[in-house]
């Protein structure tokens, strides 16, 4: 069959449907697919006979699973930052919104979430559609929606906040997520945006150049550039996307004092891939989706990566096991198992202390399993034969009663949705106290000159004991297959190739015209800056941790890096006639602007707002200090520094800009700008794209246009607008600078905070 007459024959198939079937007038999301109705039988009679739920709150629990789960949001960014956004919020929009009435209905203000530390984390019950009936939700809507996208405010669902709070971060920790990527829960449900690793990673902002860093790792190769555009948000250099299964990530080397050592993570986030029936209340398939044999498939997955994150762990670390599952298939038995394998080298801790406020219901010692067709087991031995490919003894609890009081199983946490409304979630936090039996050293073979045993082969060395799991008991002959690591297989790579990252040398030509046009300190460390490229200029600097670049350095062969750095330098090939070929990146400026000692102009709070709310402001509409400081400086590329009155509770700036010959110019993205404004007491309401022509609303009457200048300076050379490309592939437009020209047209409501 044609095309033609393909299309023919669809168009008839839906002439044929009936109306009620084909119009849209009354739907809402997911319009043209049938309502899902949220009932699993299946589903209740298992967590029913399991009783994770206390008695006579299981219907209240069902109910809980069918309600819409609330939107919440966190605070991230600097900690100056994230106190005056706190402070916005706090004092302006949940201040108007609490009197705020609709269709005669009040609409109740967002509520700070109990366990979380410093009210930095909020929760409402607001609709999409109540936020557009109304000009200031919208203009709250907005705020949300700008904070979000310059890094400052995440939309994330309550309980993924957990577990990177249980692990306790602090400035010099390696940190490892093994599932870092959002919505990487199972192939088999609808994806769902969890914000784990963007929580994780915005810890490093107090400690951008540290002996810390992260190791975000998935396993699949798409997510893991969805992954990178999130943590690029936070502009550190002390971040890594890499790119393996995490059951078997590889083992990493650092080199200290000329000699490589394993790399041991301090801390170890282990969001495990689930069946996710925890996420009933946003991802409504999973109702229709569940069965038992989800969990089932998934167990053996997950303990996998959980004795990986335990062999990586250091001595003293701390791993947080999750997931987004009530099943104890997933949980408690993962749990049991990791435990009884380390024979004492992890301990199960209680971490109530930790989250004061939070209510959760203790993990069981007792389940049972169940099969698709509802056949239940007990035990191991109860299982058939024919099932044993599908149910394994590691899915029971332990049978030993001393060994299962000793695990202390009690101390995990499972989060039912119906105590504080919320999704459901499991979490538990152990510690390693001693190295995993198979990693404590290699068995030791004897030597031939040993005499063996009666019956032992003359000249055959013999181990005495051999502590490899699945060998207890057992002797070998030398040579002995676990006498020594596993051969090395050579990595397998998949996905995208990706650019190299090359350091450069501290005598690479690039720094000597950077060096003495910025004027940078003795101690900026030259061997952290990379390029992606061995040939050709350089278009792009980046800046990486001491630490991360020890392990890019040590470990080329054994990983695949997606991402790591943070811009600081990208060319501009006019700049070179004013002394260096490199401008400053607003990206990298947190990072940089410590070592910079030239071309900083110190600007007050009006400047500031002019800066942003006019494209390229004459010098002359600048106060007179900061335009005497700009006269001094020659054209080019310049930090542009504001420090508030130490009793205001605003927060200090460095903005990029740019030197023209008669104007100053703020190269800051759209996002940024509008949150810099905001910090500054300015609030920019845009139009909503697509109002139809001759709308005018409040919002539409508070817009702004942020447009991009096209021009050069008076008396420069003419340069088309060029797209620069990062290393994640996001394009960055920048049009060089430009010429001076009047004021724009930027309507702005004006409001001190």
């Amino acid at each position: 069959m044609g095309k033609r007459n393909r299309n023919r024959q669809n168009q008839q198939n839906r002439d044929q449907r009936p109306e009620g079937s084909r119009s849209r007038d009354n739907a809402g999301w997911g319009a043209g697919y049938s309502e899902i109705i949220k009932e699993n039988k299946l589903f209740e009679q298992y967590y029913r006979e399991l009783n994770i739920v206390p008695e006579g709150e299981f219907e209240e629990f069902m109910e809980a699973m069918r309600e819409p789960l609330p939107a919440t949001i966190r605070i991230t960014g600097y900690k100056s930052h994230a106190k005056e956004i706190l402070h916005t919020l706090k004092e302006k929009y949940f201040k108007e919104i609490q009197d705020l009435e609709i269709d005669g209905q009040k609409i109740e203000a967002p509520q700070a979430l109990r366990w979380y530390p410093d009210d930095l984390a909020w929760h409402t019950n607001m609709s999409r559609k109540i936020l557009r009936k109304s000009p200031l939700l919208e203009k709250f809507h907005q705020f949300l929606v700008s904070e979000t996208e310059s890094g400052n405010i995440s939309r994330q669902e309550a309980v993924s906040m957990i577990p990177p709070l249980l692990l306790k971060i602090e400035p010099h920790h390696k940190i490892l997520d093994m599932c870092a990527a959002p919505g990487r829960k199972t192939k088999s449900l609808s994806p769902s945006l969890h914000f784990i690793p963007f929580l994780l990673l915005s810890h490093m902002h107090s400690f951008l150049l540290s002996h810390g860093f992260v190791i975000a790792n998935d396993v699949d190769n798409k997510r893991c550039y969805l992954l990178v555009h999130q943590a690029k948000r936070l502009n550190s250099p002390c971040i890594m996307v890499v790119n393996h299964d995490a059951s078997c990530i590889p083992r990493l080397q650092l080199e200290h004092d000329g000699k490589k050592e394993v790399l041991f993570y301090d801390r170890v986030l282990c969001d495990v891939p689930c069946s996710g029936d925890g996420t009933m209340r946003k991802n409504i398939d999973v109702w229709k989706k569940w069965t038992t044999s989800n969990g089932l498939q998934l167990h053996g997955l997950q303990l996998r990566i959980a004795v990986r994150g335990v062999e990586q762990l250091a001595v003293g670390g701390r791993m947080v096991y999750s997931t987004c599952s009530l099943n104890p298939v997933e949980d408690e038995a993962v749990i049991a198992s990791l435990l009884e394998k380390s024979e004492g080298a992890l301990e199960l801790v209680e971490a109530v202390a930790d989250l004061p406020g939070l209510k959760f219901m203790p993990g069981i010692t007792s389940w049972k399993l169940m099969t698709r067709d509802g056949q239940w087991y007990s035990n191991w031995s109860e299982v058939p034969e024919a099932r044993h490919t599908q149910i394994r003894p590691t899915m029971f609890p332990p049978t030993d009663d001393e060994k299962l009081q000793s695990m202390k199983l009690e101390r995990c946490m499972r989060i039912l949705p119906h105590h504080q409304n919320t999704g459901g979630f499991f979490v538990a936090v152990l510690v390693k106290k001693a190295p995993m039996p198979w990693n404590r050293r290699y068995p030791k073979v004897m030597s031939s000159r040993e005499v063996a045993p009666s019956g032992a082969g003359v000249g055959l060395g013999v181990l005495a004991s051999c502590p490899c799991p699945g060998h207890r008991g057992l002797t070998h002959t030398s040579p002995s297959p676990c006498s020594r690591p596993p051969p090395s297989k050579k990595m397998k790579l998949f996905g995208f190739k990706e650019d190299p990252f090359v350091f450069l040398t501290e005598e690479d030509p690039v720094f000597p015209p950077i060096q003495a046009f910025y004027d940078l300190s003795p101690g900026f460390p030259k061997l952290n800056v990379l390029t992606r490229t061995h040939e050709g200029k350089k278009r792009h600097l980046y800046m990486v941790s001491k630490e991360l670049r020890n392990v890019l350095l040590n470990n080329s062969e054994r990983m695949k890096v997606i991402n790591t750095g943070v811009k600081v330098w990208s060319r501009n090939n006019d700049g070179e006639q004013f002394g260096c070929a490199f401008r400053l990146a607003q990206e990298g400026i947190y990072t940089l602007y410590p070592y910079i000692r030239a071309r900083v102009i110190t600007v007050s709070l009006e400047d500031v707002k002019v800066l942003l709310t006019e494209e390229n402001p004459f010098l002359s509409r600048l106060g007179e200090d900061t335009h005497a400081q700009a006269k001094k400086l020659e054209m080019g590329s310049i930090v542009l520094k504001y420090r508030p009155d130490p009793n205001s509770p605003q927060c200090p700036i460095e903005l990029c800009g740019w030197r023209g010959k008669t104007s100053i110019r703020a190269f800051v993205p759209r996002n940024e700008r509008l949150h810099y404004l905001r910090m500054v007491g300015v609030e920019v309401f845009q139009d909503k794209q697509g109002k139809k022509a001759g709308r005018t609303t409040e919002a539409q009457e508070g817009s702004t246009e942020l447009g991009e200048a096209r021009g050069r300076e008076e008396g420069g050379t003419q340069e088309p607008e060029s797209t620069d490309t990062d290393q994640n592939g996001s394009a960055n437009t920048w049009a060089g600078p430009q010429s001076p020209r009047k004021p724009t047209s930027m309507k702005t409501e004006t409001r001190f905070i």
